[in-house]
């Protein structure tokens, strides 16, 4: 098995992509944002799998990170599934792309009312607003309240968002390697990656779908997004420095060490899948994220974080869990001991299976 999750981790990141498309699409009406820009109207991309109860009251809510999308019995197959954690055949489960993403629902590739794209003019998106489009895809659906909310690193916010902002629509919060507020490193990176996209000459402010767009600085902000979800005993493992196609070096200025190999090709390949703008407007959207306390929430919480995650470290998740108890609620924080880092969350489902299954069961 560890041999099996060493291997995934350096698999494409899809892991297991859509193979056919069975997204839904709700109109979720016009939002006013919390930063005060305005769409006229605003579709929400969704997937579901397993029945809706009579009571209406099975629900799970999975919330994506960054680079996830509505199709969470994929990129979260570890968890999610007939028989596993969040098991299909007991609960209804949905799966959304967040208001500002580019996997369907609306975001700045979207086209307005005149059929032109946002580009530029999508306004400023936050946490609060992708959770507030989520609000209207649940009373689209006629769901009455979510037994469980969940999400690692991104999906973690909204999860514990959901908590905060609707307390008697949420029983249940499992929040995976997040945190309440990034600090100034993990901005840092975020705003690295930034501005390798805006420092792309077909950056063009943002107003790029006519031409190719910024694929190289997409590709970098991805090279360096993906250094950041793993540990150093990964790549140290996988890579050591081992050259890429060759015995010895070529000192001509080519890729020698088959690291740089493999950053190239997820970078190049994030750039057929995401879009810039998107990557920009979600990446500030974390950044700008700050959950100070649960004064409002109800509902019990489960924090698990993971030994090896240094983007998102153990610290964060324990004053997560702090912030709950602080506020007399129901709450635990479990550290898992994994070699993976931040991508534990994606790729442990026997230690987080075992600790969901019980948290449901309570």
């Amino acid at each position: 098995m560890a041999e099996q999750l060493d291997d995934a981790l350096f698999q494409e990141n899809e892991r297991l992509g859509v193979v056919i498309d069975e997204r839904l699409y709700c109109n979720v009406g016009a939002m006013t944002m919390k930063a005060g820009g305005q769409l006229d109207e605003v579709t929400i991309a969704y997937e579901t799998w397993g029945t809706l109860n009579a009571e209406r009251s099975n629900g799970v809510l999975i919330c994506h990170a960054l680079s996830g999308d509505s199709h969470a019995i994929g990129w979260w197959d570890r968890m999610i599934g007939p028989g596993k954690a969040i098991d299909t055949t007991n609960y209804f489960v949905v799966g959304t792309n967040v208001l500002g993403g580019c996997q369907g629902s609306t975001g700045p590739a979207s086209l307005d009312s005149e059929g032109q794209p946002y580009g530029s003019r999508f306004p400023v998106i936050q946490i609060e607003d992708m959770v507030e489009a989520q609000q209207r895809l649940m009373q689209h659906l006629g769901i009455n309240h979510w037994h469980l909310v969940a999400g690692g690193s991104m999906g973690g916010m909204q999860a514990i968002c959901w908590a905060e902002q609707h307390p008697d629509a949420v029983q249940r919060v499992w929040c995976t390697a997040s945190a309440a507020a990034h600090s100034a490193m993990q901005i840092g990176f975020n705003e690295a990656g930034r501005q390798a996209i805006l420092r792309d000459s077909e950056y063009r402010g943002g107003d790029y779908y006519a031409t190719q767009g910024p694929v190289q600085g997409l590709s970098v902000a991805r090279m360096l997004g993906h250094l950041s979800f793993l540990s150093e005993a990964s790549f140290a493992q996988k890579f050591g420095r081992n050259l890429q196609s060759k015995g010895q070096f070529s000192f001509d200025g080519s890729i020698e060490f088959a690291v740089e190999s493999y950053l190239s090709y997820q970078g190049d390949k994030f750039t057929k899948r995401f879009d810039a703008n998107s990557f920009i407007t979600l990446t500030r959207a974390i950044d700008y994220f700050e959950l100070k306390s649960f004064e409002n929430a109800k509902c019990d919480f489960l924090f698990t974080s993971f030994d090896s995650d240094w983007i998102y470290p153990s610290h964060q998740s324990a004053a997560l869990h702090q912030l709950a108890v602080d506020a007399g609620l129901n709450s635990q924080h479990i550290e898992i001991s994994l070699p993976w880092g931040h991508d534990c969350f994606l790729l442990d489902g026997e230690n987080q299976g075992k600790i969901v299954k019980q948290f449901l069961s309570d």
